[in-house]
């Protein structure tokens, strides 16, 4: 064993010393400060950018066979696992659910419809839909939101919104006041985003409204005469819905004809249907569940 001299036992103390002094510099602050800890464990959200949503619009498929394995096959590509996403069958009708865990009892529901009609390739109507809230969890899904969240694409909305009826028609009375919100996207990319007023409750036309002028996005206001949407379905049982839109006064025109093609969208548009959508989710999972009531 090699003896050391009094010279080099005190060097070898402050060596010591100095690496510990070292380690304890290097020490993370949430040791002292769990907010801190909390705030660095919380990964910081992606946004996608219009090249990628791009990506995806064009791949819209046009046959209605293969229209609820492309939704699937979108949210896994955006990072859904398999233990994450359901298909819910509620009256013979198919709606995919992908959950992201908050509160159990505050609830935000975030939809889509994948069907289309026989005629055209159901794009615009409602490939976009579909594209845009696969964004949307894209984003959230690294995030711990404070409400539960339900990403939904919802089947036969074609056929009088039977997909999200059948899914509201389960629900309890007693429990409707765990849904704090339902936020339904349907058609946008052919000019900016807006609220359909004959779908929206007041509320959450407002808080469209608001968000919007936040972000820099004008939102505008109007009924689509002839139309509706699973939105609908939900604010008929009391919840607050709202449904965005992005479709031009001439829409019958595209929708339910052979012109639904993704030629017709401008995905700039829908990016901006996307980060509406992200901002109103935000304001809602930051405020009361009741406050949209």
């Amino acid at each position: 064993m090699w003896n050391m001299t009094a010279p080099q036992k005190t060097h070898r103390l402050r060596l010591i010393l100095l690496c510990a002094l070292s380690v304890l510099a290097l020490c993370p602050l949430w040791l002292a400060n769990p907010r801190s800890a909390k705030a660095l464990a919380e990964k910081t959200p992606t946004l996608s950018t219009v090249e990628q949503l791009q990506e995806d619009l064009k791949n819209a498929p046009c046959r209605s066979s293969e229209r609820l394995k492309a939704a699937q096959a979108i949210f896994t590509k955006m990072g859904a696992t398999p233990d994450s996403m359901t298909i819910e069958n509620p009256g013979g009708i198919k709606n995919l659910v992908i959950k992201q865990n908050g509160k159990p009892d505050e609830i935000i529901v975030v939809g889509a419809h994948y069907d289309k009609t026989i005629q055209g390739c159901g794009a615009i109507d409602n490939w976009t839909g579909i594209v845009t809230i696969a964004h949307v969890f894209r984003t959230l899904k690294e995030t711990n939101p404070n409400k539960t969240i339900l990403f939904i694409a919802f089947g036969d909305e074609e056929e009088g919104m039977l997909g999200s009826k059948a899914m509201v028609g389960k629900f309890r009375k007693e429990d409707l006041g765990h849904y704090c919100a339902m936020i339904n996207i349907d058609s946008l990319g052919m000019t900016e985003p807006h609220v359909a007023t004959n779908m929206s409750t007041k509320q959450m036309q407002a808080i469209a409204s608001e968000v919007g002028k936040s972000i820099g996005i004008p939102v505008t206001e109007s009924p689509i005469n002839g139309g509706d949407s699973d939105s609908s379905s939900f604010s008929d049982r009391k919840i607050p819905a709202l449904t965005i839109d992005g479709l031009t006064r001439d829409w019958s025109k595209v929708l339910h004809t052979a012109n639904d093609q993704t030629s017709r969208i401008d995905p700039k548009l829908v990016y901006q249907g996307y980060k509406l959508t992200l901002a109103v989710i935000d304001k809602i999972d930051k405020s009361e569940c009741s406050a949209f009531r």
